[in-house]
C-alpha cells in the first residue's frame, strides 16, 4: 500500500506544519493580547489602585479600538518576521493593507463585543468589559488565523 503510506505521510506533515504555525501564531497572539488588554485597562481603568480611572474612562469603545490597533501593529511585525517569515509577500504595502483589512474585521469583532456588553446589556464593570473583550478576542483570533493563512501571508 505505497499510495496509502504516501498519503498518510503527506497528511501527517501537513498537520505538523499547521500545528507549528498555530503555535507561533499563538505566541504572537498571546503577547498581542497582553498589549491589547493591558493597554485597554490602563486607558479605561488607569493604574491599579487609582481611584479616578483611566484617561479614557468615559470612552471604552474608543479605548478598545486604540488598544486593539496597537496590538495589531505588534502582531503584524511578529507574524511577518517570525510566524510567516517564509511566506510573506514581496510587496510589503499590499501585505500590510490585507493585514489591516483582516485586523479591521477583528477590531470590529472585539469592539462589537464591548459595545454589546455596555450598550445592549447595560454592563459596565471591569469584569464584564474584560469578559466581553476575551470573547471578542477568541472570535477575532479564529477569524485572523484563517485570514492570515488564506489571504495575507501567502507564498509568492
Amino acid at each position: 500500500m505505497p499510495v496509502l503510506d504516501s498519503v498518510t505521510l503527506r497528511a501527517r506533515d501537513a498537520i505538523k506544519g499547521i500545528w507549528r504555525e498555530a503555535a507561533k501564531f499563538g505566541v504572537v497572539g498571546a503577547l498581542a493580547f497582553v498589549v491589547d488588554n493591558g493597554g485597554y485597562n490602563l486607558l479605561v481603568f488607569g493604574l491599579p489602585g487609582g481611584a479616578e480611572g483611566g484617561v479614557m474612562r468615559t470612552a471604552p469603545v474608543q479605548a478598545s479600538v486604540i488598544a486593539t490597533a496597537a496590538a495589531a501593529l505588534f502582531s503584524w511585525v511578529g507574524n511577518r518576521c517570525w510566524t510567516y517569515r517564509g511566506r510573506h509577500r514581496e510587496k510589503v504595502t499590499q501585505e500590510l493593507v490585507l493585514f489591516l483589512v483582516a485586523n479591521g474585521v477583528g477590531l470590529a469583532i472585539t469592539a462589537g463585543t464591548v459595545f454589546a456588553s455596555r450598550h445592549l446589556l447595560g454592563l459596565d464593570s471591569a469584569l464584564s468589559d474584560n469578559t466581553a473583550r476575551i470573547l471578542g478576542w477568541v472570535l477575532a483570533t479564529l477569524f485572523r488565523f484563517y485570514a492570515y493563512r488564506r489571504y495575507v501571508f501567502v507564498a509568492p
